[in-house]
């Protein structure tokens, strides 16, 4: 995959006071995705665009558009992670 598709399936940071709590207890981070995206397609284009590989991930759809908990293998790596993309 590539970094356009990749941008095409995560399409912006999810921040709210919960999510930002997600991140420092669980090592989640939340994701606004493609509706049409499935959970193999979120995990590659995560690790497309921020080069850290997921774990575990969840979905659900809201009025906000389909939300992607992307869960990492440290609290640390969700933490940079993040910090890089404005977050935190």
């Amino acid at each position: 995959m590539n970094t356009q598709q990749a941008m095409k399936i995560v399409l912006r940071p999810y921040v709210t006071e919960k999510t930002f709590a997600m991140i420092e207890n669980e090592s989640k981070v939340c994701f606004i995705v493609d509706k049409f995206s499935n959970k193999h397609q979120i995990i590659e284009a995560v690790q497309t665009l921020y080069n850290e590989k997921a774990v575990d991930i969840n979905t659900a759809r809201t009025v906000y558009g389909k939300k992607a908990f992307v869960k990492f293998e440290s609290i640390e790596k969700a933490r940079d992670l993040a910090t890089k993309i404005g977050m935190l």
